[in-house]
């Protein structure tokens, strides 16, 4: 049905294809007496087919048919949500406690469902040792392995080794409503998510 549809004296013609509440049809009726149906059971004639000849025409609740149309969109949007990838980049020689943050940042990721692209940055010589890469990513992995499954596992790609892990169905959450801070507090949050802190 169309949104915009045209009910009760909106309806300018002179007899319609009258439809029930549970769809049974009624018969062709002019107007003023479609319109007395719909009015002594206290609701609306709805003009669903315009272009048919003669029109067609529906008693329903239109207050009721707005809502659940507008609650049907809402949840075909939230279906559609378009998934983000997020990135949390790591170097070789991390320490612990930065390790600690890109951990953290990583889940807060997965649980707003956004999938996390997990970079391991080398330098130098440190491609050469693409292990060390394989254990973070299968530390970091392991972390996050309640709320997450591993899409990709860790591959080298140019001097990078990347990773993908995607969030699970059950553990997506809706995003969080912003919290008041106080200036220190949001100097902290403008620091860039990405980056290796022990550099």
């Amino acid at each position: 049905m169309s949104k915009d549809l045209r009910i009760n004296e909106e309806i300018r013609v002179r007899e319609v294809r009258l439809v029930g509440t549970e769809g049974e049809q009624l018969g062709i009726l002019n107007i003023r007496d479609a319109l007395r149906i719909a009015q002594e059971s206290s609701l609306d004639l709805v003009e669903v087919a315009p272009t048919a000849k003669p029109p067609v025409c529906r008693i329903m609740d239109y207050g009721k048919y707005k809502f659940e149309q507008s609650k049907r969109e809402r949840e075909a949007r939230k279906k559609q949500k378009i998934v983000s990838i997020k990135e949390v980049k790591l170097r070789p020689n991390i320490e612990d406690h930065d390790f600690d943050t890109k951990a953290r940042n990583a889940i807060r990721f997965l649980e707003d469902g956004d999938k996390v692209k997990v970079t391991i940055m080398f330098r130098g010589r440190e491609i050469t040792h693409p292990e060390l890469g394989r254990q973070l990513c299968v530390r970091l992995a392991e972390v996050c392995r309640p709320i997450s499954n591993v899409e990709r596992d860790a591959k080298v790609e140019g001097r990078n080794m990347i990773m993908i892990l995607t969030p699970k169905a059950e553990t997506q959450r809706e995003p969080r409503a912003e919290k008041p801070r106080d200036a220190k507090t949001a100097e902290k949050a403008e620091a860039p998510v990405t980056g290796d802190a022990a550099e």
